[in-house]
């Protein structure tokens, strides 16, 4: 017999990710991080006794989206492959009828199978279920390249703007959360083209964890010993992340932000060795620079027909499926 379950607290993920995560977005410890910014989590849990299954969600006013923020490069569910994985996830989604009548997840990776898995469960569990694509992903995979044999293959601006400007600015690298350097990364992040920080205790509550795992690589450039511009990464399970980048529009021209890409990217891949850098979700232009492949983020859109709220988003649904 399968039970499910619901839980406000995010500690019944530790058992469930620890070791096993393959992001960190998949950790419990960001989801913690993610509840502690006031979302209040609805952990829906099924096991069969000898496996477990789970999807860290919130809700609110029936409607039910997963536990993330805009840090969040990816989301998905917690569970084991195979067809025992596959039932355990149609049995949290049928069971999420009694806490909403519509489950909107996004972004869900393609690689893995995740979403169409995702997809599956909810339409074995007799949700009207939409996929569609929400956003991308730029990706560098390195396939054995050192940084010399990736750097032969960017564009000539890119050699051109490290070859005139890199002599004027000093970069530096660490590998460990340095109170100083972050404090630098805030004001260089404030007074940049950025838009305002969401929640920037979280950021630097998770910097500071990554850190203290070994995981962070957090670089900065200066100008005559000013901080210009400064970057957040880590690394895990073969795979560098890029998560926030800025740098100060008053020292623009010298081209400090791409000096410092420069510098990150030959730590990761000669020093760390990655497989992949993984530039996170989002259109702009310059990450194609940097990337060369672009992988597809989903929004997986459930509505439960039998619950009377759905059907007005249903009908809208059937029309523009008809106009298509």
């Amino acid at each position: 017999m399968i039970e499910t379950r619901y839980h406000d607290s995010v500690n019944v993920l530790q058992a469930l990710t620890a070791g096993a995560g393959a992001a960190p977005f998949d950790r419990a410890d960001w989801f913690a991080l993610i509840a502690d910014t006031g979302i209040t989590p609805l952990i829906a849990t099924a096991s069969d006794g000898e496996s477990t299954a789970a999807m860290a969600l919130t809700e609110d006013g029936g409607r039910i989206t997963p536990l993330r923020n805009w840090y969040s490069f990816t989301w998905r569910a917690l569970a084991p492959e195979g067809a025992a994985g596959d039932r355990l996830l149609a049995v949290i989604a049928k069971d999420l009828k009694t806490r909403g009548w519509r489950v909107t997840l996004e972004p869900v990776p393609g690689e893995g199978g995740s979403a169409e898995r995702l997809a599956q469960a909810f339409r074995t569990a007799g949700w009207r279920v939409s996929v569609e694509e929400s956003d991308t992903n730029h990706v560098l995979p390195l396939r054995g390249r050192s940084f010399a044999e990736y750097w032969e293959s960017r564009p000539g601006q890119l050699h051109t703007t490290l070859k005139r400007k890199a002599k004027k600015v000093e970069t530096q690298v660490l590998t460990r959360f340095d109170v100083d350097v972050w404090d630098e990364y805030e004001a260089i992040y404030a007074a940049s083209w950025k838009p305002a920080e969401d929640h920037p205790a979280m950021l630097r509550a998770f910097a500071k964890a990554e850190g203290a795992a070994g995981r962070l690589r957090l670089g900065v450039a200066r100008v005559d010993g000013v901080a210009v511009a400064a970057q957040c990464w880590t690394v895990e399970n073969s795979i560098a992340y890029i998560h926030k980048l800025a740098h100060l529009d008053s020292y623009k021209p010298l081209s400090a932000g791409t000096t410092l890409s420069a510098a990150l990217f030959a730590h990761v891949i000669d020093i760390d060795r990655v497989e992949l850098v993984d530039f996170g979700t989002g259109h702009q232009s310059y990450k194609a620079d940097w990337m060369e492949d672009v992988r597809p983020r989903y929004r997986i859109d459930c509505l439960d027909p039998a619950q009377r709220r759905s059907w007005a988003p249903l009908a809208k649904r059937m029309l523009a499926g008809l106009r298509a």
